[in-house]
């Protein structure tokens, strides 16, 4: 119709790109699971790293164009969701992280979606706060600790990826108590949404 803005903004663009990229990441990092796998290694750091960044490239471009759609609220966020899970299941097969933590991630993130979802039924909007944008940024950067530290054993250089991999396992032990922490705010702050004003 006449007038509709396309959802085929250049942010949604990135978005979409970012998301189709995602099972290239999990190939290529699934290819390298060996110390003798550099090329895959560094190549699986790379693409994971370049994914990450376009979150901010994609929602710098619809500010900045006045480009903001629903198509993009929507896809965003499962973009997001999608490229945390990807690695994290990743690491779960070469068990680098446990079972635990990917499940805690995933159960909070179902419970504060549904609430959301419940919330935008009465036309109230549950913004991120301050904690789960925290939670957030932990948890990729110590995503990308990690394939950075497999990356680094791949080349040769074991002793600063032992280093870079303690310190990817503590930010992640941070993100899991980031991710119950925020998801309990989320949900005290919208109690009125679940139990009523």
């Amino acid at each position: 119709m006449a007038g509709e803005k396309s959802v085929w903004t250049p942010a949604n663009i990135v978005t979409c790109v970012r998301i189709a990229f995602i099972p290239v990441f999990m190939l290529v990092a699934a290819a390298a699971d060996g110390p003798v796998d550099a090329p895959p290694a560094v190549a699986a750091f790379v693409i994971y790293v370049t994914l990450s960044l376009t979150d901010k490239v994609d929602g710098y471009l619809a500010r900045s164009r006045n480009e903001i759609t629903d198509f993009g609220k929507f896809l965003d966020p499962i973009a997001d969701k999608l490229l945390v899970f990807s690695a994290l299941l990743m690491l779960l097969d070469r068990g680098e992280v446990g079972v635990w933590v990917v499940f805690v991630i995933l159960v909070r993130e179902f419970l504060v979606s549904a609430l959301r979802m419940v919330a935008a039924s009465t036309g109230e909007v549950i913004a991120a706060d301050s904690l789960g944008k925290a939670k957030t940024a932990v948890t990729m950067v110590s995503l990308c600790g990690y394939y950075l530290a497999f990356a680094l054993y791949a080349v040769g250089l074991v002793d600063f990826g032992i280093h870079i991999g303690f310190v990817s396992w503590a930010l992640m032990i941070a993100a899991v108590v980031l991710t119950v922490v925020s998801g309990v705010q989320y949900f005290w702050n919208a109690r009125h949404v679940v139990f009523g004003r």
